[in-house]
């Protein structure tokens, strides 16, 4: 006899996780250690490395999850110190608190709530580290996290790390990894490294390439690419805690990707996994540049439907005409590509960012590492992808002018947003102007042009042709 809805429900909702499919909790977290070779007594330990706001969500969606099971796994986060609050950041987090009640309640229990009094009253400086062990963090203070172990000293927090999650920008992370790999010279076995960033710099000499966050994990560690993996998605990381639906792909070696896909799986947050790993790191920064083009668009025309869309036509166009170059298959991106970059124009911070240069209320001077919001990882990534497509060596034939020209110069709106924000030659207002540019081709011609031509370059992303 079948099963009833209601009971096929119970299956896959009890203990928070897909029970037909993953099982129980710990039993998830058991076969990750059986995989890590991790003994009775010997927790396994799980090191965040940056604390923005999808850094913080992902640690404290395990913790939430796996945190009660202490004597098999351990958690923490490393930040910081030093990064004082303002006082008007101070009272808004006490607004936040007294506003719900599981939050105000917990402060109590935890004797925590006084400090949050004093700082609202300008009687005392918190500290982004501080408040991070509440479970506040600065860049997503309205969205109140779980309680985490936080630490400030970075050879402490990843010493012993078994997976170490990079929460960093890509322009943080070569740096901060280059400390880190002081810290396990005396390891005798490697550990397994999740990079959630996204974002990519172009590496012209030799030969033009584009080099991503894990590449740069590799380089200044060592710890072989089997062992790093990339996690991205259409996601926004206050909404994912908050338990609104959504899903991911963790891409790298089967070996890691398919345990920790399923390690990682909730019932309201589905991780995918896939074994191409540099070109899904790479469209996470792709869709970065658009955004922020997006956000003065949307400024710009005060929020036009229909000047958006055919902003969406072009970038869209670029995009993949970009993943021509990039990918052999590009065809097999288009979905994933096209949804990342939809919720990034919706509400992602680059267009955000966008929004407000456009507006006014923010200025190029003001730097890319905003208040609130954290790095703007799209600024370096436009200037990244237009070195890389203005390479000679990569030209494609100008389907009007019948000669060779470098990729860029079909890329109307990367080379805008390039003298916008990074030549600073041309105002926001600009994107508009060409927006509405008489000259500008159809973009279903570029799209053709892509679809017609032999574009693919392996060596781009340091792939053998």
């Amino acid at each position: 006899m079948g099963k009833t809805s209601e009971e096929m429900t119970d299956n896959v909702y009890s203990n928070g996780s897909i029970q037909s499919v993953n099982g129980s909790l710990e039993e998830k977290l058991d076969e990750l250690r059986c995989l890590m070779g991790k003994s009775e007594g010997d927790p396994l330990r799980i090191v965040g490395i940056g604390a923005g706001a999808w850094g913080s969500v992902f640690v404290a969606m395990l913790q939430d999850s796996y945190g009660h099971l202490r004597e098999k796994v351990l958690i923490r986060i490393w930040r910081r110190a030093g990064r004082s609050i303002d006082k008007a950041t101070a009272e808004h987090l006490f607004e936040v608190i007294n506003s719900r009640e599981d939050v105000l309640r917990r402060l109590i229990r935890r004797c925590a709530y006084l400090k949050y009094v004093e700082a609202r009253l300008g009687d005392r400086t918190l500290f982004a580290d501080e408040i991070l062990k509440d479970g506040f963090c600065l860049n997503m203070i309205d969205t109140p996290l779980c309680p985490i172990k936080v630490v400030t000293n970075l050879q402490e927090a990843v010493w012993d790390a078994d997976i170490l999650v990079n929460g960093l920008p890509s322009t943080e992370t070569r740096q901060v990894f280059e400390e880190i790999s002081i810290y396990w010279k005396e390891r005798i076995t490697m550990p397994v490294i999740i990079s959630l960033a996204k974002g990519v710099e172009a590496e012209l000499e030799t030969e033009p390439r584009v080099i991503t966050p894990t590449q740069m994990i590799s380089r200044a560690t060592g710890v072989p690419l089997e062992n790093i993996l990339y996690l991205g998605g259409p996601n926004i990381a206050s909404e994912i805690y908050n338990k609104e639906y959504a899903n991911a792909r963790i891409c790298g070696s089967a070996k890691w990707r398919k345990p920790l896909a399923k390690f990682l799986r909730q019932p309201h947050f589905i991780v995918w996994d896939n074994g191409d790993l540099v070109t899904h790191e790479v469209m996470g920064g792709l869709k970065n540049v658009y955004a922020i083009g997006a956000g003065m668009i949307a400024a710009l025309t005060k929020e036009s439907a229909t000047s958006k869309a055919v902003y969406f036509a072009h970038c869209t166009s670029e995009m993949i005409f970009i993943t021509h170059l990039l990918a052999e298959s590009p065809e097999k991106l288009a979905g994933p590509l096209l949804a990342d970059t939809y919720v990034t124009l919706l509400k992602g911070r680059n267009a955000w960012y966008g929004q407000k240069l456009a507006s006014g209320e923010l200025s190029l001077d003001m730097g890319d590492n905003i208040k609130g919001k954290g790095m703007i990882q799209g600024v370096s990534a436009v200037k990244a992808f237009y070195e890389l497509l203005s390479e000679s060596c990569l030209s494609v034939l100008h389907p009007e002018e019948k000669k060779p020209v470098a990729p860029v110069e079909l890329c109307p709106i990367l080379k805008k947003l390039y003298k916008i924000l990074i030549l600073r030659d041309f105002p926001a207002e600009a994107i508009l102007q060409a927006l509405r540019d008489e000259s500008m081709n159809d973009p279903r011609d570029r799209i053709e042009i892509a679809q017609t031509h032999a574009f693919y370059r392996p060596s781009l992303l340091g792939q053998q042709p």
